[in-house]
């Protein structure tokens, strides 16, 4: 019987240590993952799955191993911290304790991501995404068609913030909306005129002269 805690921890431990090998492989080349069993401090790496850091398994716990050993009220989860790889390397690490029944740490689960590698990636993909800002006032094109019914929303919704219903608006009002579709693109698509028409309660002439 006086087994059983023991049997029960080194239970947990194994179970850990198949999830430190599927997380790891599942990120190959760019997380780190390390089982501490915290059982053992002095050779606590249990296991480590796409090694990074160049440790061994058998090598001892992090100060944040010790911490856990030392104040089972240690926080279960470090988040998203800041560190790095013995060559300088920058990473972001998140460090998951794992309790016994008793409320003891027995292990901690420790991913180390080599945040290095996407640095660069992520500068790619904001260039990659970014416009220019030179002509932000003039809608060059629309990659699509604007739909009848995106062109009804447009028209009511200007209306609406003048208080009122398309055919509502005043010839002025009606002027600066006709010219405000305009430059967002709505002319592009076909049969815009007709509709804008209709919306307005005015014929298809007058929406090309309020245009002009």
């Amino acid at each position: 019987m006086d087994d059983a805690p023991d049997s029960a921890d080194e239970h947990l431990v194994r179970e850990a240590e198949k999830i430190t090998v599927a997380l790891g492989r599942m990120f190959p080349g760019l997380c780190e993952v390390v089982l501490h069993d915290l059982r053992d401090p002095d050779h606590a790496i249990r296991a480590i799955e796409n090694n990074l850091s160049g440790r061994q398994v058998g090598d001892p716990a992090t100060e944040l191993g010790l911490a856990r050993i030392a104040d089972p009220a240690y926080p279960s989860v470090i988040q998203n911290y800041p560190n790095r790889f013995p060559d300088g390397r920058p990473a972001k690490s998140t460090s998951i304790g794992i309790k016994n029944a008793a409320g003891e740490y027995v292990a901690a689960l420790c991913l180390n991501l080599d945040v290095s590698v996407l640095s660069p990636v992520t500068l790619a993909l904001s260039n990659l995404v970014a416009t220019d800002t030179e002509h932000r006032d003039q809608p060059l094109e629309t990659l699509r068609d604007r739909t009848a019914r995106e062109l009804r929303e447009a028209v009511e919704a200007q209306a609406a913030e003048r208080a009122a219903t398309p055919r509502s608006l005043s010839r002025e009002d009606k002027k600066a909306l006709v010219r405000q579709l305009q430059r967002d693109g709505y002319f592009d698509s076909r049969d815009a005129a007709q509709t804008i028409a209709d919306l307005l309660g005015v014929s298809r002439a007058t929406v090309y002269n309020y245009a002009k």
